[in-house]
């Protein structure tokens, strides 16, 4: 078959990828008006966004490996139809349920993010995947931007179910344009689907995400929580113990344990812990009313033009690391943003009274975001075996999805802890929740350090990108368990 486009290729990947990432935070904003035209609780309808995340966090990794093992374009496919039949549902949904219901499919969209980096992979020449990575780790990081930006000005303008119409529009275009132009990828793994190891996997991130975006209405110390803790480290261990003993494991844990994926995973977890942490805080700062203190009685559209800084930003930066990784190396670039990460949440801390003081914070913080999502999906694709890229960068989506949601819930504590007689938290709160971001994304610079240097080697054909000669070995050897 001969090769199209890749162009029109990338257009495809980065079309999905966005949108999917634009759906994790176009919703946030609109909650109380889907709360009030559902007419459902605010317990309820939060699971409009926990629905959502308990599917990405399952759909992602173990589609990633389907795609590694039956064809990344069929399973690229399959999975934009799906997205756009959430979306449908989701634009038509006559009850809270059906809505609930229909995020859960839009969370298969996930497997977007390792499928397109592995069609990257096995489809360009080398010397544009690292661009390529970049430019399309820059999209997916800004879509999520553009949903805070948006979600204001579509529901204002429309109503809340155009949130979703206009994603039905645009994925179910690309759908058809993915099955027509985007080649099939010649490498494929050996081996089947590991459907024990599957359920194992899913047991344990839903045990462990759950109670994270449920603890502050159920109790840290309610029987739920400590529950489903307890059964997320044992469902976890089974998982460790089944993937080790299978000969087609879906996560290989020899590629876990290579150095640079390791330490790119922990930085990535430390960091996901700060970015959905901003996300999901800075608009409720800057929209509470200026007598609590702080904040400045912004609307939802307006607090998405204070995050304008970061949108821009964070793919403005994520554009130019592709440029920059052949020089600077993409160890450094994630270390940089992370540090930049770090320096606009303590930026957070200390200043915050002013408008533009919150907007060149969060401008920091794009810049830093930009760079860390490149710099981090390089660091794993070039890491692993081309058959491998699939599970592996899925696996790296799910950890910063597990940083996301445990920076979220202990911000949520600092934040909550203490409230005024009017309901509202004390400026404190924020400036402590802040503050301890700083450190976490500290914490991800530091850790992005131990990413070992890849030696230099030379690529052999299109989309060929070798892994570092020791790391490689440790891959390579061993009869599998």
């Amino acid at each position: 078959m001969p090769r199209k486009s890749t162009t029109l290729t990338f257009t495809v990947l980065a079309t999905g990828a966005g949108v999917f990432s634009m759906l994790q935070s176009l919703i946030a904003p609109a909650l109380p008006t889907v709360q009030d035209a559902m007419h459902t609780s605010q317990s309820t309808v939060t699971w409009v966004m926990t629905a959502y995340l308990l599917s990405a966090s399952v759909f992602t990794p173990i589609l990633g490996r389907v795609g590694d093992l039956i064809g990344k374009k069929r399973t690229l496919v399959a999975v934009m139809l799906a997205l756009t039949l959430g979306c449908l549902l989701a634009a038509l949904a006559p009850s809270i349920g059906v809505l609930i219901i229909a995020r859960v499919i839009q969370g298969i969209g996930g497997a977007l993010f390792p499928l397109s980096f592995g069609i990257i992979r096995d489809e360009f020449p080398g010397e544009r995947v690292g661009p390529s990575i970049s430019n399309l780790s820059a999209v997916i990081a800004a879509g999520g931007g553009v949903g805070i930006v948006a979600a204001g000005p579509i529901v204002s303008a429309l109503d809340y179910r155009w949130l979703f119409w206009l994603p039905v529009i645009v994925v179910g275009i690309t759908a058809l344009i993915a099955f027509r132009y985007v080649p099939e990828s010649p490498s494929r793994a050996d081996g089947r689907v590991n459907w024990l190891g599957a359920v194992l996997l899913s047991g344990w991130l839903v045990a462990l995400l759950l109670p994270l975006s449920q603890a502050g209405r159920w109790g840290w110390t309610s029987g739920r929580a400590l529950g489903l803790f307890a059964a997320a480290v044992v469902l976890f261990a089974l998982w460790l113990a089944a993937e080790a003993r299978s000969r087609n494991p879906l996560i290989d844990l020899r590629i876990m344990r290579l150095r640079a994926v390791w330490a790119t995973n922990t930085a990535g977890l430390l960091f996901g812990a700060g970015m959905f942490s901003i996300w999901s805080f800075l608009p409720g700062f800057v929209q509470t009313p200026s007598g609590a203190g702080f904040g400045f009685g912004a609307s939802v559209t307006g607090a998405g033009l204070l995050m304008l800084p970061m949108l821009i930003a964070m793919f403005l930066s994520g554009v130019l690391a592709g440029r920059l990784e052949p020089v600077v190396g993409a160890k450094h670039l994630l270390t940089a943003g992370a540090a930049l990460g770090a320096v606009a949440c303590g930026t957070l801390a200390a200043w915050h009274d002013r408008q533009w003081q919150v907007a060149f914070a969060a401008g920091v913080f794009g810049l830093g975001i930009g760079l860390a999502f490149a710099s981090m999906a390089t660091l794993i694709v070039r890491s692993v075996p081309a058959e491998q890229t699939g599970a592996a960068t899925g696996m790296n989506a799910n950890v910063r999805t597990i940083g996301g949601s445990i920076g979220a819930a202990v911000s949520s504590v600092l934040v909550t802890s203490r409230l005024q007689p009017s309901g509202l938290p004390y400026a404190s709160g924020y400036t402590h929740a802040f503050g301890l971001l700083a450190v976490l994304c500290l914490a991800a610079a530091l850790a992005a350090l131990l990413v070992p240097v890849r030696r230099a080697a030379a690529c052999h054909g299109a989309g060929h990108v070798p892994t570092a000669p020791a790391e490689s070995e440790a891959v390579t050897s061993g009869a599998r368990g």
